[in-house]
């Protein structure tokens, strides 16, 4: 069983950056695969970023290629989303997603264990 628990939502304008935090229970960090991903209002919800457990491999929805970076620290049992060049289109909440296993997915039905999600708004 891992609990997850995201940090640093909040409201930024146009342009403006934000780093989210989730960090992870447990002793085996480093054997789930992570992601990030969004839910906004009348919309499904869709993958932002995903990690391996190492962090060798990363992926991205193209909507944040060259904004985004998701990155995990396993000693810290934390796995970070820096938001660079925001948009008020990225206005949504925020979750942080394990899956039991070190690949990553971009499936959001994949994922095991969620966080209870961090809201972002960008205003324009």
């Amino acid at each position: 069983q891992v609990q997850l628990v995201e940090s640093g939502g909040g409201l930024v304008q146009a342009g403006g950056s934000l780093r989210l935090s989730c960090a992870a229970s447990g002793r085996t960090f480093a054997t789930y695969g992570m992601g990030w991903l969004r839910q906004a209002p009348g919309k499904e919800r869709e993958l932002v970023a995903a990690i391996s457990g190492s962090g060798g491999s990363t992926t991205y929805a193209d909507s944040v290629k060259g904004r985004f970076t998701i990155s995990r620290d396993n000693a810290k049992n934390t796995v970070y989303l820096q938001m660079n060049s925001l948009r008020p289109e990225d206005t949504a909440v925020y979750y942080c997603a394990a899956v039991r296993r070190t690949t990553m997915t971009e499936m959001p039905n994949e994922y095991d264990y969620w966080g209870q999600g961090t809201q972002v708004t960008v205003s324009s």
